[in-house]
């Protein structure tokens, strides 16, 4: 195993940047705080992370994080680390403790955040990969072309068994493609999973029989693996077509267990995403953080939505977006699906088309539908015209002049 995995990361020091990239190398690999007799000259040839490159891009005056070392000026810089594979092989739950360990911790550092990771091909062999990603996924849905248009069951708690199939019948009456469960929804006393999925298939069942359209409903099983594997296997019983997992709360492991015995695409929920993200100067960037889930075996990956409620920017949704539909090899691209959600509506789709570049994505909007003037119906149309007249090049309004569903959405949501 003579690879090397290459990590890349934005620093943040007040000691000499090279001094504080040697330092993380020898971290995350072989060194320690002091000179052990075992590190031989030869074992750091053999183990030893590298520094790649290191390059310069700015200072600050004030550090990002406290409890480190100070200094007068705090140097920026992007550094790349490799490993040898040989070092711990392919092995995702290890990878991220070599990668994203206690370097986070370093006194050296006043900020550090992991920017990307590049993997030998010998993780393709290990892991499985999306087992439906975009083309299985719209076989699934019945939808070739354009994206899914989708929603959440909103209140995102509260709802019955009963009430959620209702407005799982009322939202397929509606011509909607997917439906996914709230992330807080998943095995409560007052709607548990096992009846909400008898529940919602019983009614989705009947409207494909009726009207030969198959709603796409993720069923949010997170929960301990063997709940998770059984939960997965009544969906199957059912007739179901889509399995939804918070990430991190079952974990990398809990993801894996999943996947391997799963026969439905997963519809992977960042839920948490924040606290991983939302520092500048600590944590994660999405693009290296959603290669490992990739890899595991997400099939769909949410990564916000343009103009969203919450604090992400649009260039960094776009990044997430583009980043999920990057290969990660050629023969084994681990390509999953794009999620946009979060205070989304028809007002979106023209400007998410355009920076995205395709509509091979799902689309979900809550308010965006659930509140649109005319009602649900009229919601699930504006966003699908919303998307034609995107691919067509047509602008929005000129669009909406003969269809009033997209002119009452860019009204009430413009």
């Amino acid at each position: 195993m003579s690879e090397r995995i290459e990590a890349d990361y934005l620093i943040e020091t007040p000691v000499e940047p090279e001094k504080a990239a040697a330092a993380m190398a020898g971290e995350q690999s072989s060194g320690t705080f002091v000179a052990v007799p075992g590190e031989t000259p030869e074992l750091r040839e053999r183990s030893a992370a590298r520094v790649e490159a290191l390059e310069i891009v700015g200072e600050v005056g004030e550090p990002s994080l406290g409890g480190g070392l100070t200094g007068e000026r705090y140097t920026r810089a992007k550094v790349t680390l490799s490993w040898p594979l040989a070092t711990l092989g392919p092995d995702l739950p290890n990878l991220v403790a070599t990668v994203a360990g206690n370097l986070f911790e370093l006194r050296q550092f006043s900020g550090l955040r992991l920017c990307d990771i590049r993997l030998p091909r010998a993780f393709g062999d290990a892991y499985p990969g999306p087992k439906f990603g975009i083309a299985g996924t719209r076989a699934m849905a019945g939808v070739e072309n354009g994206p899914l248009i989708g929603t959440i069951v909103k209140p995102s708690v509260g709802l019955t068994a009963e009430d959620t199939a209702a407005l799982a019948g009322d939202l397929a009456a509606a011509g909607i493609d997917f439906i996914k469960d709230d992330e807080l929804q998943a095995d409560g006393p007052n709607c548990p999973f096992d009846d909400r999925a008898r529940a919602v298939m019983g009614v989705l069942n009947e409207h494909a029989e009726r009207t030969g359209k198959r709603v796409m409903y993720a069923f949010n099983l997170t929960g301990e693996v063997d709940d998770m594997r059984r939960r997965h296997d009544l969906l199957i019983e059912l007739g179901a077509s889509c399995a939804m997992v918070s990430l991190n709360s079952v974990g990398l492991s809990g993801l894996l267990a999943l996947t391997r015995h799963s026969d439905l695409p997963i519809h992977a929920h960042r839920n948490g995403w924040g606290y991983l993200s939302r520092a500048e100067m600590l944590g994660w960037d999405y693009p290296a953080w959603s290669k490992l889930w990739r890899l595991a075996g997400a099939d769909h990956m949410h990564v916000n939505g343009l103009r969203n409620k919450f604090s992400e920017g649009d260039d960094s949704v776009v990044a997430s977006a583009l980043s999920v539909g990057t290969p990660l090899w050629e023969d084994k691209p681990c390509v999953a699906m794009p999620v946009f959600s979060s205070g989304q509506t028809a007002v979106q789709a023209a400007e998410t088309y355009a920076r995205v570049g395709h509509a091979d994505c799902i689309h979900a909007a809550g308010g965006g539908i659930m509140a649109h003037p005319g009602g649900p119906a009229e919601g699930v149309a504006s966003l699908r015209q919303a998307w034609e007249a995107a691919v067509a090049g047509v602008p929005a309004a000129e669009y909406a002049a003969t269809r009033p569903a997209l002119a009452g959405a860019l009204e009430a949501f413009g």
